[in-house]
């Protein structure tokens, strides 16, 4: 699907016209419990995508009084891991969301669905083919022209279910032969032309073991088990819309309990890829670190990266549930994460490129101490103490020889305050050999300082500093947008080709205040001036912490800074 900057969604709020249904449903006494479902394949790491579903399943569940299945659909051990398992079950965890006693896997109803395909046989409705995978496909057809019948679709039910029976038994190789819903060949719909139900696989699988050499496919196994788990609401994305007749045709040929499936637009998020096989394809060819990456929209790289539970919930009721497949524009997710941390991280400073400043006429050796709150409007958060002293840094940006029209910070001759202590004054410039300024000297107004005699007096710029001698030295990571370009996928070019080069820039030896040393894993601060970031869980060590840059300050508020 293509876009462009039009397309974007940008609306703050949208409807849920699954919540209008599930309310007729109660209201009319077609279900008196909602039973809802997120039924992931382990065979990746969840995405943003993916908390779409988890806020919506979930949430409606919880909303309804009902319960939410948390269902693992591991119909294919060539793919599946425990590693993706769990790290699934954290995730759903991590946003906020329990399943208690409901955690089911497809795979504990092989022997179930077995039975369901030799009972298809015995009605004439499944049969055993020869065929290859690539001979299957050309027999297919096209969306304009009908398929071609198999020339094994016509065996006997004793042949077909004794040939099944002995793929169960592990008598015939991989790929040798296959089970088929026996539906109609010339159908509109392609998932209709005798779709595969079976296929042979000698391989053990992560949960069931070495019990079976023969797999149900996705499409036979996912409608009877949410009919098995009673699902009131089955809730997909758009892409299995056509899907949905082959379910209901397995479901009303077995006889058994269907369950409504509902079909909302999947997730489209600008500046990044939501395909599985794109993400791992990242993973393995060494774009990015991993899949806890803070560049990827994985669950583990947005957490990694500083990005709440809260923040996403907030994005997913935001963005709401429609019917239309549309684009979300990445600033939006950007400005539920903002608005979550603007509310709750502390404040704290954090030059990133120092530039030394002397303040000349400070004593040699002395030490002072500021107080800041850790919040300016919540006090709960309590207070820190910033030592001050004669040699600080101050950020490069925020000094310039030659000033451009509007520059309001250190500028020689020029004041400025210091946050939380004194004006000072510009008097002097240091430079290498190459003419690169490495020092700027300046004087101090004692009587600016809080309480003094002159505080209250003003100028045009503030900017933010540390103690040279106090400042714990840290590696700062900058992180930006994975791709350069609103759709990757756009054009039929290399997605890979639009990789953002600058996604990720490490600052060295950034200094921070003090009080950062000991912070945690996954703490998060507001760096004042500079924009949130959260402490790597992975990479830090205590006493030395390792910082993410989430997301940058708003620009109107960048803007007031500089004003």
């Amino acid at each position: 699907m293509s876009t462009s900057e039009t397309d974007i969604t940008k609306q703050t709020t949208t409807g849920n016209f699954i919540r209008t249904i599930i309310e007729d449903d109660l209201q009319s006494g077609r279900h008196s419990t909602i039973v809802t479902r997120f039924p992931p394949e382990p065979n990746g790491y969840l995405h943003i995508g993916h908390a779409k579903s988890i806020c919506l399943n979930f949430g409606l569940a919880l909303d309804f009084g009902g319960c939410c299945h948390l269902r693992f659909d591991d119909t294919n051990p060539a793919r599946e891991e425990i590693e993706y398992a769990e790290s699934i079950k954290e995730s759903v965890n991590w946003l906020g969301f329990q399943w208690g006693e409901h955690l089911y896997y497809a795979s504990d109803y092989f022997e179930q669905l077995y039975q369901w395909a030799e009972q298809l046989i015995l009605q004439g409705d499944a049969y055993v083919d020869d065929l290859t995978a690539e001979e299957i496909r050309a027999h297919r057809g096209t969306l304009t022209e009908p398929g071609t019948e198999s020339p094994y679709r016509n065996r006997t039910v004793e042949e077909n279910l004794d040939l099944f029976r002995r793929m169960r038994s592990g008598e015939f190789a991989d790929g040798a032969r296959v089970l088929r819903a026996k539906i109609d060949m010339a159908s509109p719909n392609l998932n209709l032309r005798d779709p595969v139900m079976y296929r042979i696989l000698h391989a053990p699988h992560p949960h069931a073991g070495d019990s079976w050499c023969i797999y149900p496919m996705y499409d036979y196994a996912h409608g009877q088990s949410d009919s098995i788990e009673g699902i009131t609401h089955s809730v997909c994305t758009l892409e299995f819309e056509s899907h949905r007749p082959l379910y209901e045709w397995f479901l009303d040929r077995l006889g058994i309990y269907r369950p409504r499936q509902y079909e909302f637009a999947r997730l489209n998020l600008t500046y990044t890829v939501m395909s599985k096989r794109k993400l791992l394809q990242l993973v393995q060819d060494g774009d990015v670190a991993g899949w806890d990456d803070p560049r990827m929209p994985t669950l583990v790289g947005l957490r990694r990266r500083g990005y709440t539970p809260g923040s996403i919930r907030a994005f997913c009721e935001r963005i709401g549930v429609g019917k239309s497949d549309s684009w979300i524009d990445m600033g939006i997710l950007e400005e539920c994460v903002r608005d979550d941390l603007n509310a709750n991280a502390p404040r704290a400073m954090g030059v990133l490129r120092p530039l030394k400043l002397v303040i000349e006429n400070f004593p040699e050796g002395e030490v002072e101490m500021f107080t800041a709150a850790n919040h300016p409007q919540r006090p709960e958060l309590g207070s820190r103490q910033i030592p001050f002293s004669r040699e600080l840094y101050i950020e490069q940006d925020d000094f310039m020889e030659t000033p451009v029209k509007g520059f309001h910070r250190m500028v020689p001759g020029q004041e400025v305050r210091l946050r939380y202590a004194y004006i000072v004054k510009c008097t002097e410039v240091v430079k290498d050999g190459d003419g690169t300024v490495v020092e700027v000297r300046c004087t101090y107004d004692p009587d600016t300082r809080t309480g003094g005699p002159a505080a209250g007096r003003k100028v045009k710029g503030t900017i933010h500093w540390v103690s040279a001698r106090h400042a714990l030295t840290a590696e700062v990571r900058l992180y930006d947008r994975l791709f350069s370009v609103s759709n990757p996928d756009k054009g039929g070019q290399d997605y890979k080709s639009f990789i953002n080069p600058h996604a990720l820039e490490v600052l060295p030896s950034a200094r921070l205040e003090p009080s950062l040393a000991d912070a945690e894993g996954e703490s998060r601060f507001q760096f004042e001036r500079q924009g949130y970031f959260t402490v790597d869980c992975r990479d830090s060590h205590p006493g030395a912490p390792i910082f993410n840059r989430t997301v940058t300050l708003r620009d109107s508020w960048s803007k007031e800074q500089t004003a």
